[in-house]
């Protein structure tokens, strides 16, 4: 090889690198990095130990399934007003306050846990109280990013804090194989516990971040009200939500890996595996993201991956081979991802900050009713007829599915971040504001 070929072959690697420029610039970025690691370790062993405790306490998948229904409505109602308090509050009290509500929460699921008959209520009841406090904490966690870093530094933040979590991510759902193996599901809620503790500690490290503009005096149900009508009236913005809330509740297959790994892989040792495959997939995606900032067709990017995230559940769904499953899972964790950035860039780069907690409610919002939907319909899929049917089927439906959304909102196809009237209003604030705060 040439020198002139090694040094092209160096430059492309080179542009594949993850940007790590908000990690040296931004003390408080770092913090919420960090504390979505810490974060993020710990709710992932509790998000393994829930289902495997009620699975083993009932044998049945909806049952599983229902511990996500019972959260829908209060996710509902608490994301949306979760992310008008982000616009109203001090964004680093609101994460303290309910941190504290989640440690209490999973408190309460380790003395639970402990009892000879772990009560069922008592873990749907907490689910539904982790459920609110999930949702009044997201939109401020989500929200604080774009405050932290600056604006030419936004698809670097986005890319940089989802390996954060998905370090804890990947980790989360091994330690809590293991732990739920050998010492049982009390230490799994040790660690989450400990997770939850550590992550709210980290919060109260951060600088206030107050709103910019004085809140709005209209109150809470308007100002609701004016969030959603105005993510409504942006293609931009709606395309973000139902493309992603339609590829997570038609092939979201998580609720059915207790099921997979006993009953028909017959190795229930892979479960941790299954939970973590998809992570794995998220992190070389996320590693290898460099390529994404020269991508400016942002919608024409999620339409795609989330068609891939759905053709690679199916894959994942047609084989027993334990080695293809895996395989199957990476890939869809992958494309899931890769959906994610261009969402969460589209997300920080149009938004102006006075909406941004109102929007990060509802982005909150359609990142995991579609996945808790999608748990219960899979549930009832695989209790009908197979395992492998829903998740098969899930995944060909999540394809069908974006195809035709994508045909229906055009214009969310042909976004260009170049050339967008938000993206381009943003992009001069910011550098206006920017250029006030120099010395």
């Amino acid at each position: 090889m040439s020198a002139s070929s090694r040094s092209r072959w160096r430059t492309r690697l080179a542009g594949l690198r993850l940007d790590v420029t908000p990690l040296r610039t931004s003390r408080d970025f770092r913090v919420l990095f960090v504390a979505g690691f810490v974060f993020f370790l710990g709710a992932m062993v509790g998000y393994v130990a829930v289902p495997y405790q009620l699975y083993a306490l009932t044998g049945s998948n909806f049952a599983v399934g229902a511990y996500g229904l019972v959260q829908l409505v209060p996710l509902v109602l608490a994301g949306l007003y979760g992310g008008a308090l982000a616009d109203r509050l001090d964004r680093r009290r609101v994460l303290v306050l309910t941190g504290v509500a989640q440690v209490a929460g999973t408190a309460v699921l380790l003395v639970n846990a402990l009892a000879a008959h772990p009560s069922l209520p008592v873990i749907y009841g907490v689910g539904v109280l982790m459920a609110v406090a999930q949702s009044l904490q997201s939109p401020s966690r989500e929200a604080l990013v774009p405050r932290t870093v600056r604006h030419a530094e936004l698809p670097a933040a986005v890319a940089l804090s989802s390996v954060g979590a998905q370090v804890g991510m990947l980790a989360g759902p091994a330690l809590g194989g293991v732990l739920l193996a050998t010492a049982g599901t009390p230490w799994a809620y040790g660690v989450t516990l400990a997770g939850f503790a550590g992550a709210t500690a980290l919060f109260t490290l951060l600088r206030p971040y107050r709103p910019l503009e004085t809140p709005s005096a209209a109150g809470t149900v308007r100002e609701i009200r004016d969030g959603i009508v105005y993510a409504v009236r942006r293609p931009d913005l709606l395309g973000t939500y139902v493309v992603d809330m339609v590829a997570m509740f038609l092939a979201m297959p998580v609720v059915l890996f207790p099921a997979l790994a006993t009953d028909v892989l017959e190795k229930p040792a892979l479960l941790g595996l299954l939970y973590s495959a998809g992570t794995v997939g998220s992190l070389v995606a996320t590693a290898t993201s460099g390529w994404t900032a020269r991508v400016h067709h942002h919608g024409r990017a999620v339409v795609l991956s989330a068609a891939a995230w759905g053709a690679s559940v199916v894959l994942a769904g047609l084989t027993t081979v334990p080695a293809l499953v895996l395989l199957g899972l990476v890939l869809a964790g992958a494309f899931d991802m890769i959906s994610g950035l261009f969402r969460g860039t589209i997300w920080h780069q149009t938004i102006p900050d006075s909406h941004r907690g109102r929007l990060a409610g509802i982005e909150m919002l359609s990142y995991t009713l579609g996945p808790l939907g999608g748990e219960a319909r899979a549930g009832l899929v695989a209790d009908a007829t197979s395992v492998r049917t829903a998740i098969v089927s899930g995944g060909v439906l999540c394809v069908a599915g974006v195809g035709a959304t994508a045909a229906a909102l055009r214009s969310f196809w042909n976004y260009d971040a170049r050339t967008d009237e938000h993206a381009v209003r943003e992009r001069e604030l910011r550098a206006a504001r920017e250029a006030a705060e120099r010395p």
